[in-house]
């Protein structure tokens, strides 16, 4: 069923999308700074020959003619790919260039949907998209892309750990699918809303960023502007000794930075689904006093037993569940 979903809300993002504004000429030759290339998420550009994603669920679009594609990798990583809106195809552990045709496509013109695992825990994947090969006079275009994106904002459970594909069984990436949006997963494993003492990350700050690092360059707000925004943070900060009145503030001043860097983005305070500072949450979003800005009580949404892999984490039954409840709620708000 997730599958089914996500290959129907990409054909639907490209019949009914539009080219990126602002865009340079189309070079044509696969290479990252190709204005054909079509990235989503975060990316590192500072190196015009590997561009790199290290928050969860970036993804990169490419059309392209002729029968086969290649991806140019760095070092070994585990990535999905999807031609012409179909299955997401794992390759697993896979360096240097990469056949994703090993039969042959039929001629013609073609789209090419790239995903990285999640860098998280012990995995160290090298999550950079160095260009594509294509057939001799093959030439990339410009994929349409969706009219709107929305962020999602969280911790391993907006990254989608312990789901089959991660983040691209989690709840956010789904949502976007259902919507046909764009969207990205501004998402840590073990993040923390609050800035921790003991060296938990703070979304609160973190969310600023290019990357994962304190010292990554701040992210430029220009490159996309979001239509509304999931945040889904508070899970791992009880265990990190943050208190109600730290969480409530640090939670007031990411929203008062959403609202900053995305003025028009209606935004969703989730109540974590473990129930952990919900009247902080609450008063974070009165203390902003946005109509835009908005609580959602997420009780029942899951059922711990049935719907996660360890009381915590959704499985993948579970993430669909969410994202039955959140995308009307997004649809609606638009």
């Amino acid at each position: 069923m997730g599958a089914r979903l996500i290959t129907a809300a990409l054909a639907a993002l490209l019949a009914t999308g539009r080219a990126t504004p602002g865009a340079a000429a189309a070079t044509g030759d696969g290479s990252p700074t190709d204005s054909n290339v079509r990235y989503f998420g975060r990316w590192n550009t500072a190196d015009s020959t590997a561009h790199v994603s290290e928050w969860a669920g970036a993804y990169v679009l490419v059309g392209f003619t002729g029968t086969t594609v290649k991806l140019k990798q760095r070092n070994a990583i585990d990535l999905y790919a999807s031609i012409d809106g179909g299955a997401d195809v794992l390759h697993a552990n896979v360096s240097g260039t990469v056949n994703l045709t090993p039969t042959p496509l039929k001629a013609g013109n073609h789209v090419l949907r790239v995903s990285y695992r999640p860098i998280a825990g012990s995995y160290k994947g090298d999550a950079v998209f160095r260009g594509v090969a294509l057939d001799p006079g093959a030439r990339t275009y410009a994929p349409t892309t969706p009219a709107r994106t929305v962020e999602f904002i969280g911790d391993s459970i907006t990254v989608g750990q312990l789901s089959s594909k991660q983040a691209l069984t989690g709840y956010a990436w789904l949502t976007g699918e259902r919507l046909g949006a764009a969207h990205t997963q501004i998402a840590v494993g073990g993040a923390c809303l609050y800035p921790a003492a003991d060296g938990c990350i703070g979304m609160s700050d973190r969310w600023l960023r290019t990357g994962l690092a304190a010292t990554a360059p701040l992210w430029d707000f220009t490159r996309y502007r979001a239509d509304a925004v999931v945040v889904n943070l508070g899970t791992n900060d009880v265990g990190h000794g943050v208190t109600g009145a730290q969480f409530q503030a640090g939670y007031t001043t990411l929203l008062r930075r959403v609202r900053e860097k995305y003025p028009n983005a209606v935004v969703f305070a989730l109540r974590v689904f473990r129930g952990r500072y919900v009247a902080e949450t609450q008063a974070a979003v009165a203390a902003v006093g946005d109509p835009r800005i908005r609580f959602v009580d997420t009780t029942g949404w899951i059922v711990e037993s049935t719907d996660t892999v360890d009381n915590v984490h959704p499985n993948d039954a579970g993430h669909r569940k969410v994202a039955d409840r959140l995308t009307p709620l997004i649809s609606g708000a638009w």
